[in-house]
């Protein structure tokens, strides 16, 4: 039926009292135009109503009237930007549903709004439908995770949905089916709602894009508001500190226990032959006390021809890698806020450092309270100022070198992959670039290259008799999200096998010194000293750790690489100078951004030093 009224301004009339009733906003103003519903304020405009609507059109407008009505009735803002995500995709699904929710309410309390929120959708499909760029995946599961939600808010299914549904529904009920039957019970409280809206964001592998928890802020404010004001100094002093050790706290829920099928590959070494073993390992133990001639003998290799440097999607059937990376985001997501506190700690802490310091001991600026305490002791002193300044920010990359030997299987390696995808992702936001390495051997005991020496007579002090295998996980140049993936594959069955770190440091420092950013930092996670039965055997016991030393003095004393370690239950102290051990794999995550905090706090202190010797020269 076309024409249903004749009237235009007296529709144009209802339609204003009718949303004024329900968002119970008497000073709401209606306008009408070309484009969009849409609502700023008090402040809403609706599409332009014509003669030549039917029944359905109409509907539709009173349905896009009573969702922006229901929306100024049933949202609050200030609940809304305190859980409101920080990346584009969770933010856009955070804004959906929390419309999806208010449209809900009014469905389920007046079957005539109902009647019109459903027209309303279905003219929207039908729309999407006909336009041309509605090829975007991200876009399509976002559409398919507002219907589903809304048919289980109301127990209305909209039929033309369905098309939309269905391509995402098992992929989407599979990771958040649990989050949307608590969303069902929980949507009439807005902040209830939104707490399970970024639960469930989470569980769709968005996660990265949420921000800081906004539970944990409230908590931490509560416990500034009850402490004792003579300790409000000294806490502030050390918050880094405090916040640090507490974000290591919490990464140890979630992490399973090493299973004992993990160490399945290990039982590989004991299934050789039982007088080669005894004879390697005798060898080994005799090399401590060698002449000083022998110890003192360069560095050789074998044979390189069976050294691989690899990338990891080369390594593994990209189904496997699939399931693998699944795997990591499941730690991943036990430890969501625990992660997303790390991650913002440190993004905070260097897009701080990339956009403001503070000149103090001025004439003129800012008033500097905190030294007004010396004014009143001696009146005779001068008022301090102080002065915010741009810094210089210098373009930055770190390389990221996880040591991929078998004793690193199990939590150690699982908590390092975790901590190499937290750091990409957190860099990439400050425009800091990332490169994730790994070094492992292809094989146990020697591989092709103990083979061809055998073969060859089994000459003297042949120097490193493994197969080496370099792993690019990631590369500085490739955003996060195309990568991903690969670090799934640390935690693989069979890759972890044995470690020659000198080889491997060399390896990341060739890398690192190509690259045209100013700054270079080279990070290194390792749970011991290399180690290779095969090498070690038939050189001296300390040959693989002398090398190691030769290989960090060179890159240490190269002005251009900043170069730091974090030992895993090892002392790396002996090794590097700057360096850090920590007892257990859980504290990681804390001891990464400790370093790489503490790197470029030891850069602007550095960097205004030099200023102040400028201005007092």
């Amino acid at each position: 039926m076309t024409n249903k009224f004749s009237d235009i301004d007296e529709f144009k009339r209802a339609l204003t009292m009718a949303m004024r009733s329900i968002s119970k906003q008497d000073e709401l103003t209606v306008s009408f135009g070309a484009d969009k519903g849409n609502l700023s304020g008090l402040k809403a405009r609706l599409p332009m109503p014509n003669k030549n609507m039917d029944n359905d059109q109409i509907n539709s407008l009173r349905g896009e009237a009573d969702s922006l009505a229901l929306y100024l009735a049933h949202h609050k803002e200030i609940v809304d930007k305190k859980y409101e995500p920080q990346g584009q995709n969770a933010r856009g699904i955070y804004n959906i549903l929390e419309k999806v929710r208010c449209d809900a309410i009014g469905a389920n309390a007046m079957s005539g709004v109902s009647k019109n929120l459903h027209q309303m959708e279905v003219n929207k499909i039908r729309r999407k439908m006909l336009s041309v760029n509605n090829d975007n995946p991200e876009t399509k599961m976002i559409d398919a995770l507002s219907y589903m939600v809304m048919e289980r808010l109301t127990g209305n299914k909209i039929d033309e949905a369905q098309e939309f549904i269905e391509p995402w529904k098992d992929w989407i009920e599979e990771r958040a089916n649990t989050s949307i039957d608590e969303l069902v019970k929980s949507f009439n409280d807005q902040s209830k709602y939104a707490k399970i809206t970024r639960k469930l964001i989470g569980d769709l592998e968005l996660g990265d894009e949420l921000g800081e928890d906004p539970e944990e802020d409230d908590e931490d404010e509560d416990k500034d508001q009850d402490a004792p004001e003579e300790t409000i100094e000294s806490e502030e002093s050390s918050s880094s500190e405090d916040e640090t050790q507490s974000d290591d706290m919490e990464i140890d829920d979630g992490i399973p226990e090493e299973d004992d099928s993990m160490d399945a590959d290990m039982s590989e070494m004991g299934e050789e032959s039982d007088n080669d073993d005894d004879s390697m390992a005798q060898a080994a133990r005799g090399r401590g006390n060698d002449n000083e001639a022998r110890r003192e003998l360069p560095y050789k290799i074998f044979t390189e021809k069976n050294d691989e440097q690899i990338k990891a999607v080369d390594l593994c059937e990209i189904d496997e890698l699939d399931k693998l990376r699944e795997y990591l985001d499941q730690q991943l997501n036990h430890l969501q806020g625990a992660v997303t506190r790390l991650a913002n700690k440190l993004q905070r802490k260097l897009l701080a450092q990339q956009n403001r310091s503070w000149e103090f001991d001025l004439e003129e600026g800012l008033l500097d309270v905190s030294k007004l305490t010396r004014v009143i002791i001696d009146p005779t002193s001068p008022l301090s100022f102080k002065m915010e300044k741009d810094i210089e920010f210098r373009d930055t990359i770190v390389s990221l070198l996880i040591d991929n030997s078998g004793s690193m299987r199990g939590r150690p390696i699982t908590i390092a992959a975790m901590c190499a995808d937290i750091l990409a992702r957190t860099l990439e936001r400050c425009s800091v670039k990332t490169e994730v390495l790994g070094f492992t051997t292809k094989a146990w005991k020697g591989g092709k290259s103990r083979e061809e020496w055998i073969e060859s007579g089994k000459q003297p002090a042949p120097g490193r008799l493994n197969d080496l295998r370099h792993i690019i996980y990631k590369t500085a140049d490739e955003p996060w999200r195309r990568s991903k993936r690969n670090l799934g594959l640390m935690l693989r069955e069979g890759l972890l096998k044995e470690n020659i770190d000198g080889e491997a440091l060399e390896w990341a420092y060739s890398r690192l010194i190509t690259r045209p950013e100013q700054r270079k930092i080279l990070m290194v996670i390792s749970d011991g000293a290399p180690v290779d039965d095969s090498t070690l055997s038939v050189n001296a016991g300390n040959y693989l750790e002398r090398h190691l030393k030769q290989v960090i003095q060179k890159i240490e004393i190269d002005p251009s690489i900043e170069l730091t370690a974090i030992g895993i239950g090892h002392d790396v102290n002996r090794y590097y100078r700057r360096a850090v051990t920590i007892v257990d794999a859980e504290q990681l995550g804390g001891a990464i951004t400790e370093q790489l905090a503490g790197l470029f706090d030891e850069e602007f202190k550095t960097s205004n030093v030099r200023k102040k010797i400028k201005v007092n020269n």
